[in-house]
């Protein structure tokens, strides 16, 4: 028999790639942590088959409370080979829209109370489709709170300013936060005549018509910018940051985890600085070589998770998260791996992340500034390298270098190439310098904060309390 009083159905539509699907994944656990009343449904669009990783993350929620599907996959070939990133999510779900429909006719049809659709920040086309089941439509936002006061700007900036941003002469100042320059906004919006940016406008330009937004921070972390966004303004919805949401576990368990685990367990405490770029980044050739070359003269300890070159894009992963077709170790200077087998290990493709992060022997990250990882080396205190390649990770870099000071960042010459000699300098700056003294201090407080807000009484745990009571009451 149908029970009587279905339970309130929340349904999560995450864009492409996984920096989007594992913190709504994490959102969806720690909602079901708070409240046995609410069940959740995550609809996927895709541009073709599930990969590994996308099936292991879902896998990790609980079957009787949240179910997964995947939509079938749209075609893009009407797309220029050199289409951007945004350009390909915004258009993967727009195209997925019929099918998204179709499947919140069947959740409706087999009894389910449809109360909210939550999407993340490229599938706003989806709000009107929310309306139309009757659903309160919520923004997930799975970046800072900078990066978002940013795009609630963008349409200010667009109408005032005639040049191409790079070009602008003085920083951008935002409420709360650090200033930043034009060249270091992020990447879809750097050419204004390209598609990826008037997706971009597009999508702020419907924020407006959610419900509510969430922001994957916390008040500790980005107080300036929360406290602004979080002050009422016509116009704009609720802000709630949530996070810090970080992968706690999936059921993905690979070979080589054992091999860079292992290594690290034989490593002294706080000593070794893992190296790694994000599922979608890559460097170019000439850029791995002096990687290489750099870690060699810093001396220090190092896990070095190594990808093939690509020197045509810094995200050529992005889409496919599968791995490399040639082995990147081919790829590292002659005799470097037999020069540094004492203190070095090289993986390539994939490690644990999680597990290396909060591994004693981890001292530091350097990292290309994607959120999630700097969220997870926030949570587990781990001081950080940046070394932005695409997205908003060049202004995540201005913000931790500048603004909240747990983080060095190597200076690249005038071709963006970064020396050997630099990298070399930063590496053991942060490994042993007084500066890297400075910014751990820095980060073990933050990772107490990031600990307290997502506690019973936590600031984070209450925000989403709040919109939770909204739901339960819909």
């Amino acid at each position: 028999m149908e029970p009587q009083n279905p339970p309130p159905h929340v349904v999560i539509i995450p864009t492409p790639g996984m920096g989007h699907l594992i913190p709504l994944v994490e959102f969806a656990k720690r909602i079901l942590q708070l409240t046995p009343l609410l069940q959740f449904s995550f609809i996927v669009p895709t541009e073709g088959p599930p990969t590994r990783a996308q099936k292991a993350v879902l896998a990790a929620l609980p079957e009787d409370r949240a179910s997964s599907s995947f939509l079938p996959p749209v075609n893009l070939d009407d797309l220029p080979d050199d289409a951007k990133i945004e350009t390909r999510i915004s258009l993967t779900f727009v195209r997925s829209l019929p099918a998204i429909r179709t499947h919140l006719r069947d959740l409706q049809e087999s009894q389910h109370k449809l109360v909210s659709l939550v999407v993340d920040l490229f599938g706003t086309d989806a709000f009107d489709v929310a309306r139309e089941f009757g659903m309160k439509p919520y923004l997930f936002y799975p970046s800072t709170g900078m990066c978002l006061s940013f795009f609630f700007h963008l349409p200010l900036l667009d109408a005032q300013v005639t040049c191409e941003y790079r070009d602008m002469q003085e920083p951008l100042e935002l409420p709360g936060c650090t200033p930043v320059y034009g060249k270091d906004l992020l990447a879809p919006v750097q050419d204004r005549k390209d598609d990826a940016y008037k997706w971009t406008l597009h999508h702020v330009n419907r924020y407006k018509l959610a419900d509510g937004i969430f922001v994957n921070s916390f008040n500790e972390l980005e107080e300036g910018a929360l406290k602004y966004l979080q002050s009422p303004e016509p116009g704009r919805p609720p802000v709630y940051p949530v996070g810090p949401l970080v992968q706690t576990g999936s059921s993905d368990d690979k070979v080589d985890e054992c091999e860079s685990v292992k290594w690290l367990d034989e490593q002294p405490r706080g000593s070794v600085l893992f190296v790694s770029f994000g599922s979608g980044g890559t460097l170019s050739l000439n850029q791995i070589t002096e990687l290489a070359h750099g870690l060699e003269m810093s001396e220090q300890r190092f896990l070095w998770v190594v990808r093939s070159p690509n020197d045509e894009t810094l995200n050529a992963t992005y889409f496919s998260v599968e791995g490399d077709k040639k082995n990147p170790l081919d790829f590292l200077p002659e005799g470097f791996l037999e020069r540094t087998k004492e203190r070095g290990l090289v993986i390539p493709t994939w490690a644990p992340q999680i597990k290396v992060l909060s591994h004693a022997a981890t001292g530091g990250f350097l990292t290309h500034c994607g959120w999630n990882s700097i969220l997870e080396s926030v949570v587990h205190g781990v001081p950080l390298i940046t070394w932005p390649l695409y997205a908003e990770q060049k202004m995540n870099a201005v913000m931790l270098n500048e603004g909240m000071k747990i983080a060095l960042r190597p200076k690249a010459d005038e071709k963006g190439l970064i020396g050997r000699g630099e990298i070399g300098m930063v590496v053991k700056g942060l490994m042993e310098g007084q500066e890297g003294k400075t910014i751990r201090n820095r980060m073990n407080e933050l990772k107490e904060a990031a600990n307290r807000v997502v506690g019973e009484n936590g600031s984070s745990t209450k925000a989403l309390s709040e919109v939770v009571q909204k739901w339960k009451s819909h």
